[in-house]
């Protein structure tokens, strides 16, 4: 029981590392299809995508394998996350559905990052004492 949350987190993030990639591609068929205005910024915005992910990736990996870092990453991912959802929300041409479907699961992400990081607290605490 005391990995669920943490794997659980990790699981979160490795979907959304897994969505971040699908976003790539969807970027590649547009810069594919001339749907670009410039397709050198095109190009640099799938690298820097692709990077994101693989960051994403490895901060899943290192929750999973109870790394602080990766829980640090992955707060930072959520946050990321919500301030994209609060743009999405706002503006000329707001998305309230987008902005719920990215609110969700970084809220969701948040609270089991923080779970994770107080259960790791707690082994620590009862090694210490052991």
């Amino acid at each position: 029981m005391a990995r669920t949350i943490p794997r659980s987190a990790a699981i979160l993030l490795a979907v959304e590392a897994v969505g971040i990639v699908a976003l790539a591609g969807w970027q590649a068929v547009a810069l594919a299809g001339a749907d670009t205005i410039d397709p050198v910024s095109s190009i640099a915005l799938i690298v820097l995508t692709v990077i994101g992910a693989a960051a994403v990736g490895a901060f899943a990996a290192a929750t999973w394998a109870g790394r602080s870092w990766g829980r640090s990453g992955g707060v930072v991912t959520q946050l990321l996350v919500l301030a994209v959802a609060l743009g999405a929300v706002t503006g000329a041409f707001p998305h309230p559905e987008i902005a719920l479907a990215l609110t969700v699961p970084a809220a969701l992400g948040l609270i089991l990052i923080f779970l994770a990081a107080r259960a790791a607290h707690r082994d620590e605490g009862s090694q210490a004492e052991g």
